[in-house]
């Protein structure tokens, strides 16, 4: 990653084929400053452009996830119409929000699990919520208060939360703001698995493990369909399916595949 003068406040590791991605201001609850926002994208692009890459794992440092923007930090910036705050995912005054975290993530084909380690809320708890699957410490609570401090989810959660449990259910939780434990989030589907606090690195290690261990090509292309599935009628995601799927005919992976099918062994993938 890129040096700056700026902390570093995201921890970037790859191991296995795994990239973990680690919030790294425990000492405040992994708040969000305009550096940790930067740095944030920065380290998921770079998983993103990594051929070696196979999965990602998005967890924090300390006891909590994330507390969400670190308001401080972004009430100190220059003013402008949002009263200091149009600095957050962009320049100040500035709505270019493409290299914004959550829509990086938005937008990555590399799988994605977010390892909740403790509280997540506001901006942390829309970041958690982008990532393809959950996996929350028994310890976890995930706090949806956005009404109860006069503002909206901004960072994607009106988008993603009636997505993933209907809509009922996420108007409910979104216009009461009350905060869910991590076996309530698991009873709405909010959360893949709740595991106790000594066993969720791990876990989630196991299971971007075993994603690693399946063909890369295919795996992306799969979450690609699924999301272009999102916006695209029955039919035409079977055509786009089907586009998708000529190109993987080629490739050493399917021939791989194919191959250990046969003979009745693990494969070997090499994303090619």
């Amino acid at each position: 990653m890129a040096q700056s003068d700026s902390p570093q406040e995201v921890l970037y590791e790859v191991a296995d084929h795994i990239a973990t991605v680690t919030l790294n201001a425990p000492e405040r609850m992994n708040t969000i400053s305009s550096a940790m926002l930067d740095q944030m994208s920065e380290a998921f692009l770079r998983a993103e452009k990594d051929s070696d890459v196979r999965c990602v794992v998005f967890t924090g440092s300390g006891r909590a996830f994330c507390a969400g923007l670190d308001l401080a930090s972004q009430m100190s910036g220059p003013k402008d119409a949002l009263g200091g705050l149009g600095n957050i995912g962009a320049g100040a005054g500035e709505f270019d929000l493409r290299n914004a975290p959550p829509v990086v993530l938005h937008h990555m084909d590399t799988p994605t699990i977010c390892a909740l380690n403790g509280g997540a809320a506001g901006y942390g708890l829309d970041m958690a919520f982008g990532c393809d699957i959950r996996i929350a410490s028994a310890t976890a609570k995930l706090n949806p208060g956005f009404a109860k401090r006069g503002i909206v989810p901004e960072s994607g959660g009106t988008w993603l939360l009636p997505r993933m449990i209907g809509y009922a259910k996420a108007a409910e939780i979104s216009f009461t703001g009350k905060t869910l434990t991590a076996d309530e989030a698991f009873s709405l589907g909010i959360v893949n698995h709740v595991v106790e606090p000594d066993q969720l690195q791990a876990f989630a290690r196991s299971m971007a493990l075993d994603i690693a261990s399946n063909a890369p090509l295919a795996v992306r292309a799969i979450k690609r369909m699924m999301r272009a599935a999102e916006t695209e009628t029955f039919e035409q995601n079977i055509h786009h399916v089907f586009l998708q799927l000529l190109p993987l005919f080629k490739t050493k992976d399917f021939q791989e595949g194919v191959a250990a099918f046969m003979e009745k062994r693990d494969p070997h993938f090499i994303g090619r």
